[in-house]
């Protein structure tokens, strides 16, 4: 009869030494954030609470996983926090280092993302024919290497060609891979846990790179910048940022390391498979792949839902790469553009397990269309004038908004409420369209080709990027130049109208483009 009793009161002894040691783990990040690397006090308790709220989640229901899982969750984190500083950055770097104009900036960007998106598509076969670890130490190689080039190149050309669009190949290496590697070592009965965790932690990721961008810049400013021997020479805020992001990247290579080796890896190395072969090889598997989903009575109809869904991607876009040069021109070059985009991270986090587990009863379908029309109404904010919230920024809203998250000292300007608002609204709309794209993909899936109507995902990420450098670029220029005179807020309702096209056409042409649902009635 004690034996039960003692072994639960072992059990409960362990998770509360656990549980203590991550406090004081998830404080010590805090303290540092705050104390040493100068974020400032806001994101320096969020980062804590969330690192705290993300391990206990992953401590409670992911008890006796591999510890390979841990691994990945490691590298997934480290992984986009490094993509997103450098995202970012990339337009402002073009602007300022490159001596490209922002309208030349964003279509550059927009082409790299599509060959990166491209990529993408093929790197799922190449990490079946080289293994998890071996696909990972190439891609993040390419990474690393590509961007100490970015950082010390001074000729454009060279940045360009050696340095951001062979990224591209690094990048799309490590996406799939990492989902891979997840599925791999996750046991089935906690994989959909691992799942949620993995977009938590996505989340978690994006939020700390925001705040590092932040925080990077004011260091800067402060302290009149970092001398590279190298070049010698005076790095730019923007190279110390590609910096940062370069030495996050080159953090995943001993969690790479601790990966076992998998059986594809064993077998290539007794049978030797070269990249080129292996890249052929990927070509021929999605052109076989395409033609036999064009024979799919619903393919076209989820072609159709994903181009719709594009429009809606544009929003992602516009956060890495319209507002923070627009905000640190109508704001200044203090303003803290990571704090805006932070609010996202923060807000998905607590709100998509939420709105999951509220809507579960309800189709895909229908509540794509409904974040859909949250998100396009967020945009509302962003296209009033800056009078209409004069008097919330003089107000309580001003003062909690201005004077407590974004820490200002002063006069608040009205566009941090409106930046705020916006933030908030379409967040919301994304807790509830963004999660069940992907269920819907899988849902109308023939059986036996859920994985082939899966990576047709990449489509609304790519039309949303064929969107951005067409237009933005010459939205940014002609509404918000420089000098002369300047008409923001056309520039949001033109954006705010592109993001209406996916809930209207999704809406008014349901019955052409809707396909049933596993497990719906309707």
């Amino acid at each position: 009869m004690d034996k039960p009793t003692n072994e639960s009161a072992v059990s409960w002894f362990g998770m509360s030494v656990r549980m203590l040691g991550l406090l004081l783990v998830s404080g010590l990040v805090g303290y540092l954030a705050q104390g040493k690397l100068n974020l400032g006090l806001v994101p320096a308790v969020t980062i804590g609470l969330s690192i705290f709220g993300v391990s206990l989640f992953a401590l409670l229901q992911l008890k006796g996983a591999p510890k390979e899982v841990g691994f990945t969750f490691g590298l997934k984190f480290l992984s986009v926090t490094a993509y997103k500083i450098l995202n970012i950055t990339l337009v402002l770097w073009l602007a300022n280092d490159m001596g490209l104009s922002k309208e030349s900036a964003l279509a550059l960007i927009a082409g790299w993302s599509i060959v990166m998106s491209l990529m993408t598509l093929i790197a799922g076969s190449i990490t079946d024919a080289l293994g998890l670890r071996r696909t990972l130490l190439i891609g993040v190689g390419f990474c690393v290497v590509t961007r100490l080039v970015m950082v010390v190149a001074t000729e454009p050309w060279v940045a360009l060609v050696c340095g951001l669009f062979p990224l591209a190949l690094g990048e799309a290496l490590c996406t799939p891979v990492l989902v891979a590697a997840l599925r791999r070592y996750s046991p089935p009965s906690q994989r959909s846990v691992a799942f949620s965790l993995f977009y938590a932690l996505m989340n978690l990721g994006f939020m700390v790179a925001y705040f590092i961008f932040d925080g990077v810049r004011e260091s800067m400013q402060s302290s009149g910048g970092v001398h590279m021997p190298l070049i010698n020479a005076r790095l730019s805020d923007y190279r110390v940022l590609l910096l940062v992001s370069f030495a996050i990247e080159c953090l995943m290579f001993p969690l790479i390391l601790l990966l076992g080796r998998t059986e594809k890896e064993i077998e290539a190395d007794a049978v030797p498979r070269t990249v080129a072969g292996s890249v052929l090889h990927a070509c021929g598997e999605i052109v076989g792949l395409f033609a036999g989903l064009v024979k799919q009575s619903g393919f076209y109809r989820l072609l159709i839902f994903l181009f719709m869904i594009g429009f809606l991607k544009v929003v992602f876009n516009v956060m890495d790469y319209v507002l923070p040069p627009f905000a640190l021109q109508e704001l200044g070059p203090e303003a803290r553009v990571g704090r805006f985009n932070a609010i996202n991270g923060i807000l998905i986090l607590m709100l998509a397990p939420v709105v999951g587990v509220l809507t579960r009863k309800y189709s895909a379908y229908s509540m794509v269309i409904l974040g859909g029309f949250i998100t396009a109404c967020s945009f509302v904010f962003m296209a009033l004038p800056t009078t209409a919230f004069q008097g919330m920024a003089d107000g309580w809203l001003g003062k909690v908004i201005g004077n407590g998250y974004m820490e200002l000292k002063g006069v608040v300007h009205p566009y941090y409420i409106m930046i705020v608002l916006w933030q908030v609204l379409f967040s919301v709309g994304e807790a509830f369209y963004s999660p069940r794209v992907y269920e819907y993909a899988a849902s109308i899936a023939p059986k036996g080709q859920e994985a082939s109507y899966a990576s047709l995902s990449y489509v609304p990420l790519l039309i949303g990027k064929l969107i951005t450098g067409a237009a933005f670029g010459g939205l940014l220029a002609k509404y918000c130049p420089e000098q002369g005179p300047r008409d923001p807020g056309m520039m949001w309702l033109i954006i705010g109208l592109m993001v209406l096209v996916a809930p209207m056409g999704l809406l008014v042409f349901r019955k052409y483009i809707r396909v049933k649902e596993e497990g719906r009635e309707g």
